[in-house]
């Protein structure tokens, strides 16, 4: 009688894991519950270091997943009084020479670079109180995965509609 018990159970939860199987060949992703798409604010001053040079270092609240993106946004001014948000990397060319923006993350954290063609210290303007917006994308959402190349060509604008974010509730860190 064990064995016939020992041998139901392992059959009906065979019957369980099969029957539970979600897999059919219109949708293979999986979605992940998170709590963003997030947008944050942040109002930057560079700080210069030899290994990075010119350089804002921030770690996030929580670690990302790991295909999770990142998008940074520079404010480069106002038009009809909306800020215009350019996406960085970004070049600007400048009288002194070029100057560069561009950033990179890991899961934990963020560096924000300005660099250049010429001494940025002689231009404090574009390295201190310079606001940048940071998007945090899932890698899947609605289902489907993020393409980053398309990611990388958005405005600012398009990634507020496209991940439906409620840009009136930007944090800050």
């Amino acid at each position: 009688m064990k064995k016939f018990f020992s041998l139901m159970l392992l059959v009906c939860a065979g019957w369980f894991a099969f029957s539970c199987d979600n897999d059919d060949d219109d949708n293979n992703y999986v979605e992940v519950q998170v709590d963003y798409p997030t947008v944050y604010d942040l109002n930057v001053n560079f700080s210069f270091n030899t290994t990075d040079g010119w350089n804002y270092y921030q770690k996030f609240n929580q670690p990302l997943l790991d295909q999770d993106y990142v998008t940074i946004f520079r404010q480069s001014g106002t038009s009809n009084g909306a800020i215009v948000w350019q996406q960085i990397p970004r070049t600007l060319y400048l009288a002194e020479g070029e100057l560069d923006y561009d950033f990179d993350f890991t899961k934990f954290d963020f560096l924000i670079y300005a660099g250049g063609t010429y001494d940025l210290s002689t231009t404090p303007q574009y390295l201190n109180n310079q606001k940048f917006r940071v998007v945090l994308v899932p890698a899947v959402f609605g289902g489907k995965p993020t393409n980053l190349a398309d990611l990388s060509k958005m405005s600012y604008e398009e990634i507020i509609a496209k991940y439906n974010i409620d840009d009136s509730k930007v944090k800050t860190l």
